[in-house]
């Protein structure tokens, strides 16, 4: 008797568009898999989506001093005239300001929804954005799910994943200083001091 087992197989899309299936344990379908295919906006549509909103809500936001989403949303508050919102249903105020238990509890539909939650929660949020008619998912530093993000794309969104809101903003707004801190100047040159 022989063994009939068949292996699983995985489809990737190449970059050139092209798709093919390989053997899901071969060291070639994980290497496709730990690479980036998905790209999303340019530079200047990042600054034209900062530029054209009013809004931000920040789920994930955390009322711990220490917590990058604290970092941002104190960056937001006082660096921007974005009106800031902070969802988490665990907390009920942020930087002085009432938290949210979700997008669906705002005040208003924020322009853009600031997500700081692991990769594997972003398909949730974006139904969660989809759902309140948000028209940005703005995924933050550091977090990426590419089938999310393609996700989010085919519902409609703009999905912005992998950047810092925080830095995006002070890039384009002449404040970005090495150290990630808004120096307020807004040229590249040095000052001697």
């Amino acid at each position: 008797m022989t063994d009939t087992t068949i292996e699983e197989t995985v489809s990737t899309r190449l970059a050139n568009g092209l798709t093919c299936a390989l053997p899901a344990s071969s060291p070639l379908a994980k290497l496709l898999r730990s690479q980036r295919t998905w790209e999303g906006p340019s530079a200047k549509e990042r600054l034209r989506i900062l530029r054209g909103a009013k809004s931000v809500a920040i789920v994930g936001a955390s009322p711990n001093p220490a917590r990058s989403s604290y970092f941002v949303g104190t960056y937001l508050q006082q660096s921007s005239d974005f009106r800031v919102y902070f969802v988490n249903p665990n907390a009920t105020e942020i930087l002085g300001q009432k938290a949210y238990p979700d997008l669906a509890s705002l005040p208003e539909v924020p322009d853009i929804v600031d997500v700081f939650r692991k990769p594997g929660d972003i398909p949730a949020v974006i139904d969660e954005v989809v759902a309140v008619g948000a028209p940005t998912i703005w995924v933050q530093l550091g977090i990426w799910n590419e089938d999310a993000a393609r996700y989010g794309e085919e519902k409609g969104l703009t999905v912005v994943m992998d950047r810092c809101i925080k830095i995006e903003h002070a890039r384009f707004h002449g404040g970005l200083h090495l150290l990630g801190f808004d120096t307020g100047q807004i040229s590249s040159r040095r000052t001697l001091r």
